[in-house]
């Protein structure tokens, strides 16, 4: 009787085996963007943060100024 249990008992795969499993799984259910969507997301992500770094960059220098008038007229 044993063994009859055991053929009915099915062994879960390891845990590593079923992650790569299901990966594979998910990955394939992906709709990924052509290669045109592509490039135009990697260029309006690129435009956006040269962008912001402009904005950044004129922003600290506005208060780096500020600050050193305020701690000259200050000291």
């Amino acid at each position: 009787m044993a063994k009859a249990e055991k053929s009915i008992e099915r062994r879960q795969p390891n845990a590593i085996v079923r992650y790569f499993r299901e990966t594979s799984g998910e990955l394939k259910k992906v709709n990924w963007p052509t290669r045109r969507e592509a490039i135009n997301l990697t260029a309006i992500v690129l435009a956006v943060t040269f962008a912001m770094s402009i904005v950044m960059g004129f922003l600290d220098l506005i208060f780096s100024r500020l600050f050193a008038l305020i701690f000259q007229i200050g000291g």
